[in-house]
């Protein structure tokens, strides 16, 4: 099980109430609502292994270079994974790690990787059926039924997680997974920066994808007019080639060398940490 960790605990302390909090008084309910969120995906799916995928950098220079939309209005925002991570989120992000590899999960990240690319590196090297935990929907470019990954997507929150496995992307995207990219580059996607072409949305993007296998034959398309694109959708591919092209090279997971050190529970640092951090009842629960 390859856990996005990012969006558990931003899922967690949205959540739980603030008003949760340590014996000192400072909120805990990221880290208690992380580790039952991830307890309830643990029980559901029984993993050999659970590695928590880290963003040692949300929001790579290389991406932004490419595409200066890229996740531009989270530094703002606050959102999830920005810079404006929530005051009282920030100090609980390095106590989950801690928590973690007391736990004997490893926490694994990279520089200018973010977790999506951590877990694309973990995800392709496997040699066995993996899970990937996340509630972005770029993930689904890893879905493969012939080498048993699947995501376990948290749109709706981690009790009603949707399974992805290649049918129910088809289903649910009208493309295959490998063609996930293509479909989001060409609807866009404000979330992340990402423009998109105007006045196509995702069905229109999956009929063309259809009809052209990808975006380059979507933009080739688009140059001779070729049904079933109109005048007018062939003339807005064309002004927007280039930001697309831009787009799905920012999409696209990059895959960089990860290493998943080999983490031992310490008993010790979880008794330790169960009483500074207020998590006792929540480590008993993870063990029950």
């Amino acid at each position: 099980m390859l856990v996005d960790a990012a969006t558990l605990y931003f899922r967690a302390f949205h959540a739980l109430p603030t008003s949760l909090t340590d014996p000192q008084g400072r909120p805990n309910n990221a880290v208690r609502g992380f580790l039952d969120g991830l307890r309830v995906l643990r029980d559901a799916h029984r993993p050999d292994r659970i590695v928590a995928c880290w963003d040692e950098d949300w929001r790579p220079q290389w991406r932004v270079d490419l595409l200066p939309t890229y996740k531009a209005h989270r530094v703002a925002d606050g959102e999830e994974g920005g810079d404006e991570t929530p005051d009282q989120l920030a100090p609980q992000v390095p106590v989950i790690a801690e928590v973690l590899q007391a736990l004997g999960i490893p926490v694994v990240g990279a520089p200018a990787m973010e977790a999506d690319d951590v877990v694309a590196a973990l995800a392709l090297a496997a040699q066995e059926p993996v899970d990937i935990v996340s509630g972005d929907r770029d993930l689904v470019q890893l879905v493969s039924d012939a080498a048993q990954r699947r995501l376990l997507y948290l749109g709706t929150g981690v009790g009603k997680h949707t399974v992805f496995d290649e049918a129910a992307v088809e289903a649910a995207y009208g493309v295959r997974p490998e063609r996930y990219a293509d479909l989001a580059v060409l609807r866009g996607d404000p979330s992340d920066g990402l423009p998109g072409a105007a006045g196509i949305g995702a069905k229109t993007a999956a009929r063309y994808l259809a009809a052209f296998g990808d975006l380059e034959g979507v933009l080739a398309a688009a140059e001779t007019v070729a049904p079933p694109l109109t005048a007018a959708k062939a003339a807005v591919l064309r002004e927007a080639a280039d930001d697309l092209r831009s787009a799905l090279r920012v999409v696209r997971l990059q895959p960089g060398a990860v290493t998943v050190p080999e983490v031992p529970r310490d008993e010790a640092a979880l008794q330790r940490l169960g009483d500074r951090h207020g998590i006792t009842t929540a480590l008993r629960r993870w063990d029950a």
